[in-house]
């Protein structure tokens, strides 16, 4: 499971820097050439990284700026690729987390992500979802105890399959153990999305600090197992 990024741009000599450097650390890179299909392309799909060359692409600037407001790209490792026309002050201020410099060199590219490579694994697992059979108690407010089965775990939920109907007001009680470990949980959740056909997903409220702790750290454990070894041993070492 490879990292995914976009690059912006029309500057063949930057892709041809870029590529290589992303391919060596396990990130896949996507081009696009020109602003209102990168747009449409963010609308819609996540990346863990968006390379913008603000100065040489029209709109450039402009898109690192939104790109902050896109519900989906919100919080990816944002990059603003500069050319003489934009301060590195101007660019942070855009919402660039990092600022690379035309002309770009191999040297440069690959200090510039070695430094933020731990960043993209870490907004990868802010939505990586792990599968998962595992036994949830859900306790209802002035109702029932229910036994589900949980399919999929993430930092902010679970998706849960269910026999009947959940009451969509109201928060539940969540007793549950992570699998592969002796780690009890019990936090907060309230309904999300329902289908209907009894395939619910529970969004994670008022989790303690500690529980998250170790929901987090479990979690971010299984996505290190499914990236890539390099990746993994690059990771490992900061």
């Amino acid at each position: 499971m490879n990292l995914e990024s976009l690059l912006i741009s029309q500057d063949a000599a930057l892709l041809g820097v870029l590529r290589p450097t992303l391919e060596n650390i396990a990130v896949d890179v996507q081009v696009c050439a020109a602003i209102r299909p990168a747009n449409d392309l963010l609308a819609r799909s996540k990346f863990d990284a968006v390379i913008v060359d603000c100065d040489d692409l029209q709109g450039g600037g402009e898109l690192l700026k939104a790109l902050r407001g896109m519900q989906s790209n919100a919080r990816s490792v944002a990059f603003a690729v500069l050319n003489g026309k934009t301060s590195t002050q101007e660019a942070f201020q855009s919402g660039a987390n990092f600022v690379l410099q035309k002309p770009l060199t191999p040297l440069n590219a690959t200090r510039c992500f070695n430094a933020a490579i731990n960043f993209m694994v870490k907004e990868r697992g802010r939505y990586f979802r792990h599968p998962v059979e595992m036994m949830v108690k859900i306790i209802l407010p002035n109702g029932p105890e229910l036994n589900t089965n949980a399919t999929n775990l993430s930092e902010g939920g679970m998706a849960i399959r269910v026999v009947g109907k959940l009451p969509k007001e109201g928060r539940a009680k969540l007793q549950f153990s992570l699998p592969g470990s002796n780690i009890s949980l019990e936090l907060k959740g309230e309904i999300a999305w329902s289908d209907g056909a009894g395939h619910v997903g529970m969004r994670f409220v008022d989790v303690p600090q500690s529980s998250q702790y170790q929901l987090d750290r479990w979690l971010t454990e299984r996505l290190q197992n499914k990236l890539p070894r390099r990746l993994q041993e690059y990771v490992s070492l900061r």
